[in-house]
């Protein structure tokens, strides 16, 4: 039996993902060229009606571009909503409106793009063409990232997860929570112990806060215990978890799954099950972060993975637009 001793935790650099700057750049970029350089251009300049839509179209993608990378906490901290939002009873896993609208902006960019090329340049319409479906994949996208937000879909796949009503359950990579509180409710007596860097630099303190705020709300504070750690280097002894769980941590790892899947197999007692959700490529992925979504890792790759690990697949299955495989360890190990 042995412990190991967990990598320090890197500090959060802010608010903003770096991501998120990027789109918020962009569509500054793109409201900009939207209101002062289209409007100038002959074909649209004669047209009150275009004239007057693209400036209020440019308007719009800039406004919320600046929204995205920090005009919504100016104006919270003028308005003092922090404070209100603070006594409020939702739950909040940090999904800020970079994630829930960033591909919102893009489409509608896109759209009033298309537009202007199909009035200042008629033979370009293969470039219109390519622009509206562009707007149409974009506003796909947006649409799955926001219903992915929703707190209605804190829920996990029905599948054959736990060996008893008291299981210890590990949650690895539990952020701000969302897993955890979809275990603890599943759980009638169990615990929960949700393992995290807290680094994460798109949430304040790498959303440890929000975590212990979350719990608080669903009553489930006593039942779960929280560990500073990387899912690489884990901080428990061999065998000490009945089951584990984790989504959208394996798959951000950067090269390093077969390190974290190992370690959940040393951490899982013999018939332990771990549930993995992960994005793996596929239209609905394609909509939400296009050409990007061909380098994520595949299903066969991730059963290799599993395999080569020590696990045994048991089930598979899409979720919330996300592929879930149930691994066990023998019960021999």
């Amino acid at each position: 039996m042995h412990a190991k001793t967990p990598p320090a935790p890197r500090r959060a650099h802010g608010h903003a993902h770096g991501h998120m700057w990027l789109i918020g750049v962009a569509g500054m970029a793109a409201g900009l060229l939207l209101m002062v350089y289209v409007p100038s251009m002959t074909a649209i300049s004669q047209s009150l009606l275009l004239l007057a839509g693209f400036h209020v179209v440019g308007g719009l993608v800039l406004l919320a571009s600046l929204y995205v990378v920090g005009l919504r906490d100016f104006l919270r901290h003028l308005t003092g909503a922090d404070r209100r939002a603070a006594r409020a009873t939702r739950l909040n896993f940090g999904w800020g409106p970079g994630w829930m609208n960033g591909l919102a902006i893009a489409a509608l960019a896109s759209a009033a793009a298309a537009v202007a090329a199909n009035v200042a340049f008629p033979p370009a319409w293969p470039a219109a063409a390519a622009l509206w479906m562009a707007s149409v994949v974009f506003m796909a996208g947006n649409t799955i990232m926001r219903g992915a937000g929703r707190v209605d879909h804190v829920v996990l796949p029905m599948v054959d997860l736990l060996s008893g009503e008291e299981d210890l359950v590990l949650d690895a990579g539990c952020g701000a929570g969302r897993t955890t509180i979809a275990l603890g409710r599943a759980l009638r007596s169990g615990r929960v112990v949700g393992l995290d860097r807290f680094d994460a630099n798109y949430i304040a303190d790498g959303g440890r806060a929000l975590l212990d705020r979350n719990l608080e709300i669903a009553g489930l504070a006593d039942r779960v215990t929280v560990e500073v750690g990387d899912v690489t280097s884990m901080p428990f002894d061999d065998g000490r978890f009945d089951a584990a769980v984790s989504a959208h941590v394996y798959d951000h790892l950067g090269g390093r799954e077969s390190a974290a899947l190992a370690e959940t197999l040393r951490v899982l007692k013999p018939g332990g099950r771990f549930l993995m959700i992960v994005w793996v490529p596929g239209w609905a992925m394609f909509a939400v972060a296009n050409v990007f979504s061909l380098f994520l890792t595949g299903k066969a790759d991730w059963r290799k993975k599993a395999r080569a690990a020590g696990f045994e697949t048991l089930d598979e299955g899409m979720f919330n637009n996300a592929w879930f495989i149930l691994l066990a360890k023998s019960k021999a190990m």
